[in-house]
């Protein structure tokens, strides 16, 4: 019975890690993990593989209507599993905690809205053709509070980051994300780090757009009908240590421009080599009256470059 439901966990352990992002789930339903006890789980040291490849992640997306990795349950329990919301656990050296964010399911999007917030309609909705399966419809969204905005997900990023930008006064707002994103933006800024580029902040310019905020600029304001930014794999970053809103200087050569974005794009390029499952789009973009240069970084599955010049 014990070897049946270890078989059981590996196997939705890999889907967790095509789902989630997360990096080696599957190694956490080796008999070293324990369950704990409710109503007060913690995360532990032996779970750190929840924390993705860069070890910086700090919440757990799923799905609400999905299939849950035992070792999710064993950690939230099956109640906060079926709960929309934001659940923190605090992990066992309680300086940090790891939040578990059920996500409400797609359906509940009814006339382009959920609630008072709207959104539009995502391309594959009303049986329009798309691309690939990259452009199905998202699994659900994460329903953003003035109480839970500010939850960090990762060691450098909160909730609100990727927050679409309208609607300022309409609450709950609702966001799509992927944890994949989030954990490729932490593996850059460690590899900047590594390369003697101090980064305390790493500033979203643009993160989730809802389809209908993506229409307004349309192509003719640079932004696609199909945009990774309406699947949540996608976001506009600039390194901004000194808060002023724009770029530093990451090259050292006395200059704000692209070629600062290009010291972006060359970290990235070192992820994607160390891990090929993040591979995606990154786009170099000058500065204009209405903003810095900064750079696109994306995980949609396949290679894709612009702007390098």
């Amino acid at each position: 019975m014990k070897d049946s439901r270890r078989r059981g966990d590996r196997r939705f352990g890999r889907t967790l890690i095509l789902c989630l992002s997360v990096a080696a789930v599957a190694a956490a339903v080796r008999p070293a993990v324990v369950a704990y006890a409710a109503p007060t789980p913690v995360v532990r040291p032996e779970d750190d593989t929840l924390k993705g490849r860069s070890g910086k992640l700090r919440a757990v997306l799923v799905p609400r209507s999905g299939r849950h990795v035992g070792i999710l349950e064993r950690l939230f329990g099956d109640s906060a599993l079926r709960t929309p919301g934001v659940h923190p656990v605090p992990d066992s050296a309680g300086d940090k905690s790891v939040s578990l964010i059920t996500m409400r399911d797609f359906g509940e999007k009814l006339g382009g809205r959920i609630g008072d917030y709207r959104m539009g309609f995502w391309p594959a909705e009303k049986g329009r053709r798309t691309p690939g399966a990259a452009y199905a419809n998202p699994e659900g969204f994460i329903e953003i509070t003035p109480e839970n905005a500010d939850t960090r997900i990762s060691d450098h990023f909160r909730l609100s980051d990727f927050l679409t930008h309208d609607q300022p006064s309409v609450w709950p707002k609702y966001l799509v994300l992927r944890s994949a994103l989030v954990d490729k933006l932490e593996l850059v800024i460690a590899q900047l780090e590594s390369r003697g580029i101090h980064v305390t902040h790493m500033q979203v310019m643009s993160g989730f757009r809802t389809p209908l905020y993506n229409a307004r600029a349309g192509e003719r304001g640079g932004r696609s009908k199909i945009s990774r930014h309406m699947f949540g794999d996608a976001a506009d970053v600039f390194v901004d240590n000194d808060g002023d809103g724009r770029m530093d200087d990451l090259n050292h050569d006395g200059r704000i421009d692209y070629r600062d974005a290009r010291v972006i794009l060359d970290a990235v390029e070192q992820v994607e080599r160390e891990h090929e499952d993040l591979v995606g789009g990154v786009g170099v973009y000058r500065a204009t009256r209405a903003h810095g240069p900064f750079a696109h970084v994306d995980v949609r599955g396949n290679r894709a470059r612009w702007g390098r010049r």
